[in-house]
C-alpha cells in the first residue's frame, strides 16, 4: 500500500469512525507525514514494509533534527496510532512500533491560582467602562465553568440553562456536555446583559453568542488571553497566567475540595481519566489518604 493511500483510508478513519475534529485530523496526519518524509526520502519504503529497527532509524532522525522531547514524544504518539489502524485493518501483521518507546516526558504542571487571587483579579476591572462588566463576567465564568477558550468564545445564549443551573458546552470533537454553573457566574452573565444589548449592531452571525466586542462580534482567543493577563497584571500576581490558568485551578479546587474524580473528569471533558488524574495533579499523599479513609481494608 503507498503512503499517499494509506493516509487517506487513516483519514477517512479519523474522521467517520473516531469523529474526530478537523484540528485533531490534521495533527495526526502531520506527524505521520513525518516519518512519510523519512521513510520515502532516506529508506525508499512503503509503509507496511517499515520494520522496528526502521523506527530505531526514525526516532533517532527526529531527535537529530531540531525536534524537542515534546514533539518527539507527540510525533511517536501519532505513529503508533497509524500503525495500529494499519494492524485493525490487516494491512500489516506486525506492529513496528510497538516496542518503540519515545522520550520519557515531565508534564509541567500550570500554574494554580488561590481563591484569593481569583478575587483580586475581579476586583481590577473598572465597571465604569463598557467593557468592565463584560471581562468580570468571562473571568468568573472560565472559572465557575472550567471552560476552554474555544468553548467561552463560542458560548451561546441558547446554551444558558439558569434555571436549571447548568450551561451547555460544546467541546473537543463537537462534543457536547452540561457542566453546573455557580449563582456568582450567573450574576455577573446577568449584569453583563444590558451592556450586550445596547450594542449598536450585533453581526448576523453573532446574534446567538454571549460574550461580544464593541462592534457586536464574537471574541477572538487571543483577546481572552489579553483580559485574563491584564487583570492577573493589574492585581499584581507574579504569575505566568492564561486562561487555561482559571480551568486548571477549577479542577484543582474541586479535587482539592473533595470531589470525586469521575465528576471533575465529566465537568471538563476529558474522555480518559488519566488526563484528568495528570491535570489535577494528584498526589501521592491525596491517594493515600483516600485509601486509608475509604478502602474496607483500611486498617487491616
Amino acid at each position: 500500500m503507498s503512503w499517499e493511500l494509506a493516509i487517506d483510508d487513516y483519514v477517512r478513519f479519523l474522521r467517520l469512525e473516531k469523529s474526530l475534529a478537523e484540528n485533531s485530523v490534521n495533527a495526526y496526519i502531520r506527524d505521520v507525514k513525518v516519518l512519510r518524509t523519512f521513510a520515502e526520502d532516506h529508506l525508499g519504503k512503503e509503509p507496511e514494509t517499515l520494520s522496528a529497527d526502521d523506527m530505531s532509524q526514525f526516532l533517532e532522525f527526529i531527535h537529530t533534527n531540531g525536534y524537542n522531547h515534546r514533539s518527539q514524544a507527540r510525533i511517536l504518539s501519532g505513529v503508533k496510532g497509524f500503525y495500529r489502524y494499519l494492524m485493525v485493518e490487516e494491512v500489516i501483521d506486525i506492529d513496528p512500533t510497538e516496542q518503540i518507546v519515545g522520550p520519557k516526558m515531565t508534564r509541567k504542571l500550570p500554574d494554580v491560582l488561590s481563591v484569593d487571587d481569583i478575587d483580586k483579579m475581579l476586583s481590577t476591572f473598572d465597571l465604569s467602562k463598557p467593557e468592565g462588566q463584560r471581562n468580570k463576567a468571562i473571568l468568573e465564568t472560565l472559572y465557575s465553568c472550567g471552560l476552554r477558550v474555544s468553548e467561552l468564545v463560542g458560548l451561546r445564549l441558547t446554551d444558558l440553562h439558569f434555571d436549571e443551573g447548568f450551561v451547555k458546552v460544546l467541546g473537543k470533537g463537537d462534543k457536547e456536555r452540561l457542566v453546573p454553573i455557580g449563582q456568582k457566574a450567573i450574576k455577573e452573565i446577568k449584569l453583563y446583559m444590558p451592556d450586550r444589548h445596547s450594542l449598536p449592531k450585533i453581526d448576523k452571525s453573532s446574534e446567538n453568542i454571549v460574550f461580544l466586542n464593541r462592534r457586536g462580534k464574537k471574541l477572538t482567543r487571543e483577546m481572552i488571553f489579553t483580559i485574563v493577563k491584564n487583570a492577573a497584571r493589574d492585581a499584581e500576581i507574579q504569575k505566568n497566567i492564561s486562561p487555561h490558568t482559571l480551568r486548571h485551578s477549577f479542577a484543582t479546587h474541586l479535587v482539592e475540595g473533595g470531589a470525586d474524580i469521575r465528576v471533575v473528569q465529566e465537568m471538563l471533558g476529558h474522555e480518559s481519566i488519566l488526563t484528568t488524574e495528570i491535570y489535577t495533579h494528584l498526589d501521592r499523599e491525596y491517594l493515600k489518604d483516600t485509601i486509608i479513609r475509604f478502602h474496607p481494608r483500611k486498617g487491616r
